[in-house]
């Protein structure tokens, strides 16, 4: 994507890579693709703007944050497909750590246990690939890979991640924010082969002048995609929030400069590092279905053909009827951790009807998300007035005036929706004064939507009871 000044897009293009699935459990991607496809799309954005490499001031790159590359310097190439952060491989490994090194890892790095992080995948690639264990091999998340390509490559590439993406790999400590060796030595891997951890926002590198640019332009920003869509929401601030909609979805709260640990099953993660001045850090809760959810009804159920259907069919009835929905179809996430808790619709009577159902299924979503809110309110002691919103479901209006009622705060909904991508922009732009100052972007940022709360703080708190009851009810069968 190419952003103007205004933060307006003016170009962009965007084309699918393949998902491997060698076994159950294993994702995979094929590295080399994903470069490939990067130089394709860049390519092509530029012709639909209709502008050259040149006519930019600056590169910002964004990715999902715990995908696994490593790469021999020599060649080029990958020396293994890419672990995807999906992938489950590194279970029995992680289980396997004493409660010692498992205590560490935790106070360390903020996260939890979990083969969802890079390091876990590092320590696989090196004891199942026998390249990884050469002198030549580097590690990386997705970021990486792509700085290096852009920057030259066997040319000369530059090897550099930065905090954002450092903080997901269970190596990086919080408080030094840089490779801890003890978290090295656990997971077996050499700081060499590891990028040097840079801030957010700063050059790392020109781009080659040999490769899809065709010029040399600074590689100024690099954020982890949920971070980066903080920083496109312009959440710069202590107790300001952002929560992303996807197929699950993902709450951050800014805590300022403060490591907060959580008590109530969140991460603690950097939110984002401006070259020299000191990382904001922040909380972060996962809900694992949320518009999984609407394509549950949809492809299992067949109560709706679309997934816009969801919101006239839910306005069709005045409430649920006492019908709630808990999605646990892939176990329970923040703030619960229940990866054995199985999904469960509760309250049906003969008069419920499908539209009850589809309701239930957008206040679920709406209710999870107040878990996690409640969780990092509880853990930071910041009350939150507000919570700005991107993602798919936010264009259901329904649902997001029913998230302002079931939290009692503002929903507020920011007219340009590519937040991550924009982020990326922002923090690129910031390192060469393409904009002068993160004040400057908070006075552009513009709302295309805003819902207040319309319900009673009795009510609400009754409706949140009810909810928390069906969630037990979804524990204890699992018990």
């Amino acid at each position: 994507m190419i952003f103007d000044h205004a933060g307006k897009t003016v170009g962009q293009h965007q084309l699918e890579h393949r998902q491997i699935l060698p076994q159950a459990g294993w994702v995979e991607h094929d590295a080399a693709q994903i470069w490939d496809r990067a130089q394709q799309v860049i390519a092509a954005a530029l012709k639909q703007a209709n502008i050259l490499g040149s006519d930019l001031v600056a590169i910002g790159i964004t990715n999902q944050r715990e995908t696994t590359v490593v790469w021999d310097v020599t060649t080029g190439l990958p020396l293994s497909n890419a672990i995807v952060w999906q992938d489950t491989r590194t279970t029995e490994f992680l289980a396997g750590l004493s409660m010692d090194e498992q205590e560490s890892i935790r106070f360390k790095t903020g996260l939890t246990i979990a083969p969802y992080f890079s390091g876990s995948k590092m320590n696989w690639l090196l004891k199942n690939v026998p390249e990884a264990r050469s002198e030549n091999a580097r590690f990386g998340t997705i970021d990486s890979w792509l700085l290096w390509n852009l920057s030259g490559g066997v040319r000369g590439g530059v090897h550099a991640t930065d905090v954002t993406n450092a903080s997901r790999t269970l190596l990086m400590s919080l408080e030094s924010l840089d490779w801890d060796d003890e978290l090295l030595r656990i997971f077996g891997v050499s700081r060499a082969s590891l990028p040097k951890i840079r801030s957010s926002c700063e050059q790392y590198a020109l781009t080659d002048p040999h490769g899809p640019f065709g010029t040399a332009i600074p590689i100024a920003g690099i954020l982890g995609d949920q971070q980066a869509a903080m920083v496109g929401q312009v959440c710069f601030d202590r107790g300001e929030s952002k929560t992303t909609y996807g197929t699950g979805n993902f709450a951050l709260l800014n805590t300022g400069h403060e490591i907060v640990r959580s008590n109530n099953g969140l991460l603690t993660t950097v939110c984002f590092k401006f070259g020299d001045e000191p990382a904001h850090y922040a909380l972060e809760g996962s809900v694992a279905v949320t518009g999984s959810a609407i394509q549950w009804l949809r492809d299992q159920l067949g109560i709706i053909t679309n997934a816009s259907e969801t919101e006239s069919l839910a306005a069709s009835v005045s409430d649920s009827a006492g019908v709630y929905f808990v999605p646990a179809f892939s176990g329970l996430f923040a703030p619960y951790w229940r990866s054995d808790a199985r999904g469960a619709i509760v309250g049906l009577t003969r008069a419920a009807t499908k539209a009850h159902l589809a309701r239930a299924a957008l206040e679920a979503i709406c209710y999870q998300t107040r878990d996690v809110m409640d969780a990092m309110m509880a853990d930071s002691g910041v009350p939150m007035k507000e919570m700005r919103v991107d993602g798919g479901i936010t264009a259901n209006s329904l649902c997001m005036q029913m998230q302002a009622d079931i939290m009692g705060i503002e929903i507020s909904k920011p007219l340009i929706a590519e937040t991550t991508a924009l982020g990326a922009a922002y923090a690129a732009g910031l390192a060469v004064g393409f904009w002068s100052s993160p004040q400057e972007l908070r006075t552009q940022w513009q709302e295309s939507r805003r819902w207040s709360p319309t319900t009673t703080h009795d009510l609400r708190e009754k409706g949140y009871a009810q909810w928390k009851k069906a969630v037990e009810r979804t524990l204890n069968w699992v018990d």
